[in-house]
């Protein structure tokens, strides 16, 4: 492994379809991103969440069922950026949340890109 690779901008990713999970991961690759953390249950966001190592966070809004805020929240706290993904539109984030970034699926390679960057580049 090269020292290049541990220079990349590393991510959570919270999803819980697998699918579309792996598709986020090749997309996020291809973007020159490494992927942290793939993981797709709250429990295991959360402990991530609260002391992994990672740059930023994509975190599908509706995870098995759960909303997956708690998540946000422990991000939020850490300063940690992040972008929801969500198939319910923007508009559907709560007020505490509506001035962050999201995603509506299904989205390209390149809102991705721009979205990771500009969250890097604010943090």
């Amino acid at each position: 492994m090269s020292d290049s690779t541990t220079a990349l901008p590393r991510v959570l990713l919270v999803e819980d379809e697998y699918l579309i999970r792996m598709l986020l991961e090749d997309m996020l690759a291809d973007l020159g991103y490494a992927v942290a953390h793939a993981v797709g249950t709250i429990a295991e966001a959360s402990r991530i969440a609260a002391a992994g190592a990672f740059d930023v966070a994509i975190l599908d809004v509706n995870v098995d069922g759960e909303e997956v805020y708690p998540v946000a929240d422990i991000l939020a706290q850490r300063g940690l950026p992040f972008v929801f993904v969500t198939g319910y539109g923007e508009g559907s984030l709560p007020a505490k949340y509506s001035s962050r970034p999201a995603l509506q699926k299904p989205f390209q390679t390149e809102q991705l890109r721009a979205t990771l960057a500009g969250l890097l580049a604010a943090a």
